[in-house]
């Protein structure tokens, strides 16, 4: 790991949040943070997301030859989404930060945060008594997109709840920091293939499962599935296995990533359920919603219901029988 990070943060509004993160995408491998403003409550042992405020997108890259450049072309491409949303996207704020410092401030973000009715998710650094069957995930996200802060990760894990079944096999595909596969597991699934174009991300979802006690469930990967190298704004690193029919089938997918991905990856998606097994899929902000909703049901997608929040739209439905 450098020493010295180069960390790009640009505050907006929340609909525009999938429009920031694909740009900084297109130069980074390393994820996106996207923190909301909270309130603490509970005698500030908890916080809960403000609805509709602004949001700050966050993302670390290596201080290094190649940062400036990497800079840049971001800042064009927020220039560029300012034009078509005046006002709702603020400047490029950069700052060099090193290693055990970024690590620092992290913590003084982050609280326990209950989503859904059981699941609660505890930074390390604080502590949390569960009552009733809730279930704690201990997450440190470091620099993987997937806290539980953003409203397409909390539906995401409401919708878990309700989906999954004891024995359960879970395919995630675009894991983050692991937190859609590791509630899974603590709600009773039997395993997780966690996937993810990012090495970051995968790192962080493999530790976060060493944490909770879950190494041996995970299959954390630095893989995605086939035909996801066919749009414009990639390639992908080099390193990033496809996977196709070898996989087999699951009985939950997660698919927590954009509209646009999600419908590129649509036939991949529904091939990896089971028929009859459920896909929950998210990221997708509403005025985008076709651009996944059409590829899911020519792929096979049945009886879908959305739950939206803030403009974002998350899918739950199940692959066809017949």
């Amino acid at each position: 790991m450098p020493a010295y990070w180069l960390e790009l943060s640009v505050t907006a509004d929340p609909e525009t949040v999938e429009s920031i993160t694909e740009v900084i995408s297109r130069y980074t491998q390393g994820g996106v943070a996207i923190e909301e403003p909270f309130e603490l409550r509970d005698d500030g042992l908890t916080h809960f997301p403000i609805p509709g405020a602004q949001v700050t997108c966050r993302v670390w890259i290596p201080d290094d030859v190649a940062a400036e450049e990497t800079r840049a072309r971001i800042e064009e491409g927020m220039w560029r989404l300012r034009q078509i949303a005046p006002g709702a996207i603020g400047e490029v704020q950069s700052k060099r930060v090193a290693e055990q410092d970024w690590a620092n401030a992290w913590k003084e973000h982050y609280h326990p945060l209950p989503l859904g009715e059981r699941v609660v998710i505890r930074p390390s650094w604080r502590d949390y008594a569960p009552t009733g069957d809730q279930v704690v995930i201990e997450l440190d996200p470091g620099m993987a997109f997937g806290t539980g802060l953003h409203p397409t990760t909390r539906n995401c894990v409401r919708l878990v709840e309700q989906a999954v079944r004891p024995g359960d096999r879970v395919l995630d595909v675009g894991c983050g920091s692991g937190i859609l596969s590791l509630a899974a597991l603590k709600l009773g699934a039997a395993s997780a293939l966690a996937l993810d174009v990012s090495s970051v991300a995968v790192e962080a979802t493999a530790e976060n499962a060493r944490l909770n006690g879950l190494a041996d469930r995970v299959d954390a990967r630095l893989a995605t599935l086939e035909g996801a190298d066919s749009e414009a704004y990639l390639p992908l690193p080099p390193e990033v296995a496809f996977l196709g029919a070898e996989i087999g089938t699951y009985d939950l997918v997660l698919a927590n990533i954009i509209a646009r991905v999600i419908g590129q990856l649509a036939p991949a998606l529904l091939r990896a359920t089971r028929p009859g097994g459920l896909l929950i899929a998210s990221g997708i902000i509403e005025e985008r919603r076709d651009e996944a909703v059409a590829p899911l049901v020519a792929a096979g997608l049945t009886e879908i219901r959305e739950v939206v929040e803030n403009d974002w739209v998350t899918l739950i439905g199940r692959r066809a029988t017949d």
